[in-house]
Formats: C-alpha cells, sequence, structure tokens
C-alpha cells in the first residue's frame, strides 16, 4: 500500500477547544506496506511535514560520540516497550511478590532509574507527552479528545525524528492511544515507516468471553473485570498480546531488521479488563491484586519472548532496549483503584534502557551477552518520561535541542524537546562517579473539573472543555508537593493567585503518602521553596 499524505485538516476538537488550523505536508510519504504484521519493502526516510530544526544547541556527550565513531559502529537499532497501566511491581524494583524473570533478566544488564515519572497518569496524554518530549499543557490534552498536531502544533515525535534519520519505524500493539489523540491513525504516516499492527482480537476487549464464578459450574460467560481465561477458548485461539509479540517476532526477522530501525512494541496488560491466561493465577495471592500481579507475569512472559527472538536473531550487541510504561496503578492505596491521580503510584513506571557498549559490554558472541554484563545501576535520581525522547536521539547522534519557555502568543519549533537527555547521567553512574550533577525534578499534573467528586463530569477523566482545576505535583527525592489551582482552558495555564489545596509528603518518613505536611507550621519555609520550584520549572 502506498501512503500519499498531501494535507491534514484540523477540526475543533471535542475537547472543547476552538482551535482550528491545516498543516501542510508539502511531501509524499512513500513506503510500501504489505500485511498486518507491518511486513514489506519500504523507500529511504522521508521529507516529513514539519522541517528539522536545526539542533546544533543541543549537549552531545562527547565521551560517547568518541567511542562509536573510534569503533566505526553502525548506528543501533531501538526496541522500545512500552506496557500498559504497569506500576513497578518488578523484581528488580525490589518486590517481593511479583514474578517477573524476564524483565528481572533484561535489567541485569540495563540501567534501572527507580525514581521515574509520568507526566500525566492518564493513557493518552502521557502517552503523546513521552513521544513528543512535551508537558501535557504545551500539547494542550489532558483527555483522549484532541490530537497535538490540530490544536497545539506540528511537533515532531520520537519515531518520526528517527524515520528523519533514515530509521525505519515500526508501531505494533498499543503505543500511541488509538482515537483523536493520535488522528485516528496512530500519527500516520509522520511517525512511521509501516503501517501500524493492532490485534485483530482488539475488538473482543470486553466482549463476554469471561467465565463467571457467580455461576454453576462456571458455564455462564461475562465480561468481567477479572478475567482469567483458556486462551484456546478465546476468539481466533488468541489473546491481544500474543498477537502483538508475533508481529514482532516477524518484524525482526524480515528484511526491515537489516537497516536501523525503531520498534515499538506496546503491549496491553495490565490494562483492565484483566485478561491472561489462567495459568498465571497460580502464582499470587486473591482477587484483584492477584489478578494484576498475574497479567503482569503474563507480560513478563511475552517480554521474554521478545528479548530471546532478539538474542537468536544476533541483534543484541546492535539494539538498545527500552521498557517502560505510560504510568502506574493504584491497588488499593488511599481507598483508590486505577490511576487519575498524582499520587506516587498513579505516577511512578518502571524506566529500563540496555545500552550495548554501555549498561553491558556487547561481545562478539551474541548468544553470551546476556551474562556478559556488567553489574546494574540503579539512579535514584527523579527522572522524566519527557526525557525518553532527548535520550534515545542522542544515542542514534541526532541530538535535539531543548524548547525555549513557553510564552503566551509565541509559536515553539516543531523540532524540539522539553525533558533531557540521561545519557551523560547513565555514563557516570556506569564510570562508578560518587557525585552526579542532576537536579532536574520530575513534575506531573491532573486535572479536576471542581473542588469535589462527581460523575459528571467526570472527576477522574474529565474532557478540557470542563477542566477547572489542575494538580500539579514536584517530585525531588526526598519529597513530593502538589498544588491544586485554578486554570485556564484557553491558555492553558494554571493562576498561581488561586490556590484550592497543597500536598506535602516525606518519603523518607512516608512513602505511602498517607501524612499529609502541607499544612503543618514547621514544614511551612520547605513548603515554600518547592512551590517556587515548581513554579519556575513551569515557566
Amino acid at each position: 500500500m502506498l501512503w500519499t499524505l498531501h494535507s491534514l485538516s484540523c477540526n475543533s476538537s471535542s475537547s472543547g477547544s476552538s482551535a482550528s488550523n491545516n498543516i501542510s505536508a508539502d511531501h509524499h510519504a512513500h513506503a510500501h506496506h504489505g500485511g498486518d504484521d507491518g511486513g514489506g519493502g519500504g523507500g529511504g526516510p522521508s521529507n516529513d511535514a514539519n522541517d528539522p530544526n536545526d539542533a546544533s544547541g543541543a549537549t552531545g556527550s562527547d565521551y560517547y560520540k568518541a567511542e562509536v565513531h573510534q569503533q566505526q559502529q553502525k548506528r543501533k537499532n531501538f526496541v522500545f516497550i512500552i506496557v500498559d497501566d504497569l506500576r513497578p511491581v518488578l523484581g528488580c524494583y525490589d518486590d517481593a511478590r511479583a514474578h517477573t524473570p524476564n524483565m528481572d533478566r533484561l535489567a541485569r544488564r540495563s540501567v534501572i532509574f527507580h525514581r521515574a515519572y509520568a507526566q500525566q497518569s492518564l493513557c493518552a496524554p502521557s502517552r503523546n507527552s513521552m513521544l513528543t518530549s512535551r508537558r501535557p499543557d504545551s500539547l494542550g490534552l489532558y483527555d483522549f479528545n484532541s490530537y497535538w498536531r490540530c490544536v497545539a502544533g506540528n511537533f515532531t515525535t520520537l519515531p518520526q525524528h528517527l524515520k528523519q534519520q533514515g530509521y525505519r519505524t515500526a508501531s505494533l500493539g498499543k503505543v500511541f492511544h488509538p482515537g483523536a489523540s493520535s488522528n485516528w491513525n496512530d500519527d500516520s504516516p509522520y511517525s512511521w515507516t509501516e503501517r501500524p499492527f493492532h490485534p485483530v482480537t482488539d475488538e473482543y476487549k470486553d466482549a463476554p468471553v469471561c467465565p463467571d464464578e457467580q455461576s454453576a459450574g462456571a458455564t455462564v460467560l461475562a465480561s468481567n473485570l477479572l478475567c482469567p481465561v483458556r486462551v484456546s477458548a478465546m476468539p481466533n485461539s488468541t489473546l491481544p498480546d500474543l498477537e502483538t509479540l508475533r508481529a514482532s517476532r516477524r518484524f525482526l526477522r524480515s528484511d526491515h531488521a537489516k537497516r536501523p530501525f525503531f520498534l515499538a512494541v506496546g503491549f496491553q496488560k495490565p490494562h483492565i479488563p484483566l485478561k491472561y491466561p489462567k495459568r498465571y493465577l497460580k502464582t499470587f495471592g486473591s482477587k484483584i491484586i492477584q489478578s494484576y500481579y498475574a497479567a503482569v507475569s503474563y507480560v513478563d512472559d511475552l517480554i521474554g519472548e521478545l528479548l530471546d527472538e532478539i538474542d537468536a536473531l544476533s541483534l543484541t550487541n546492535d539494539t538498545v532496549v527500552v521498557l517502560t510504561s505510560d504510568h502506574g496503578w493504584s491497588l488499593g492505596e488511599h481507598s483508590l483503584w486505577a490511576k487519575y491521580s498524582n499520587f506516587e503510584v498513579a505516577l511512578r513506571v518502571p524506566l529500563i534502557m540496555s545500552i550495548p557498549d554501555l549498561t553491558f559490554r556487547a561481545s562478539i558472541n551474541a548468544s553470551s551477552t546476556w551474562m556478559d554484563c556488567q553489574e546494574a545501576k540503579s539512579i535514584e535520581s527523579p527522572v522524566e518520561l519527557l526525557d525518553v525522547f532527548p535520550t534515545l536521539a542522542e544515542i542514534a547522534g541526532a541530538p535535539v535541542q531543548k524548547c525555549p519557555r513557553r510564552q503566551q502568543d509565541v509559536k515553539l519549533p516543531d523540532l524540539c524537546v522539553e525533558g533531557s537527555s540521561l545519557l551523560k547521567l547513565v555514563q557516570d553512574a556506569f564510570k562508578n562517579k560518587t557525585t552526579v550533577e542532576w537536579s532536574k525534578p520530575a513534575i506531573s499534573q491532573y486535572p479536576r473539573p471542581g473542588l469535589t467528586p462527581k460523575c459528571y463530569p467526570s472527576s477522574d477523566e474529565p474532557k478540557l472543555r470542563d477542566i477547572k482545576i489542575m494538580g500539579y505535583s514536584l517530585r525531588v527525592e526526598r519529597y513530593r508537593y502538589t498544588v491544586w489551582s485554578s486554570f485556564s482552558r484557553a491558555h492553558k495555564r494554571p493562576n498561581w493567585q488561586e490556590i484550592h489545596a497543597e500536598e506535602l509528603y516525606d518519603h523518607r518518613q512516608d512513602q505511602e503518602e498517607n501524612v499529609n505536611l502541607a499544612y503543618s507550621n514547621s514544614h511551612n519555609d520547605l513548603k515554600t521553596e518547592l512551590k517556587s520550584i515548581l513554579i519556575e520549572a513551569l515557566r
């Protein structure tokens, strides 16, 4: 199939934005596509709709660049794994209940960021923020109902940037959130050289296929939140994440892997409904928490098969593997389930990066590289999902400039990032430096339609037109500070003169964030300092 893109017409979104413009795409994105697995040939890099800005202002990591140049290595491939709704319930994150041997295996030859945070604990805003390295306020997206190229700017994505550098780019499974927030086509063809793959069995996500334990003999099928199943009894005898794994293996075995590639693989579990092969139940305790952990173990096995495929195809020594999630998940903490908050459990995510010749020494014999690794390094400094784009761009030898400060009615460049490259931080960790210069906090946010919870408009997923209050949360090494302020929908900015509530948690004493210190007189100076840091960082 030949994709030809002339222009993208943007109408007013249902989220309440009145913005409307046309994005001119003065190019033809030529990419030949085969079947649903993303197979088929493809041309060279296309001249995308937005011209790359000069990235000469970016700060490079001379050590890494010199080493790559000296060894005359070919450019690294990237396998980017994003797991839906995954809080850090992994063995390598010190979770004693977790059974995740494959993600732990990856971690042993990687750098582990122990304090990595999403910018919003909701799928579409978080994914768009990570893949563009722009905060939700810069994208104007806090729900599922608008596309950033239409309402904010024609901002370049991570896969689009690599595509412009000659990479083959492919999306398999849930990478962007499907629907309006990615223009109903996963941001194609801007971001991808291949047609994005979605499992056929996605259509059965909420179908009544779950044996209902309340019925006699569990013979009645229902649409349950908890849904351990026999895979052979499912439609097409499979599940969506199994389809995504198979598509990933086909891509890696195809001619696509002969050219530098960025393969994004999105697994849907442990997103609800918690539908997974029932054999994973036996490892864990009861009911919802049991099913969440079981679904994580299911995805862990799929990731293990994907890593084995990379190894078997001798791609290990040339492939950067990144594992993360779009946000965390509450499992009863604060009497909450799901996400939709600024608490640690909703915002903290795993972030693991395996980088050949940096986090492990690539050997001639690819089959030995799983064991031929240095001791895994853990970085405790707070980092953001915004930082993934600039980090991978720098590893690819194509660093991107930082965005200038946001100013009202001033257009930001199409190609710039609001995050910071983590590469120097990783290098310093593997050089065993005792002090690392990194003082950037992590900042997240969540909108509300009012001061009290309500069903309509939804307090959990308010549309832009209903947002009246925004909670901004600052995470530094010891503390989390959150402030809830009035919010201008028109300008996508807080009104710092109208503060409705504050939260302050000391993670040295209160890792579960149960004791709010914001109204303790003894913490007034600290609260003022953290508020100042937050406001300055968001300017």
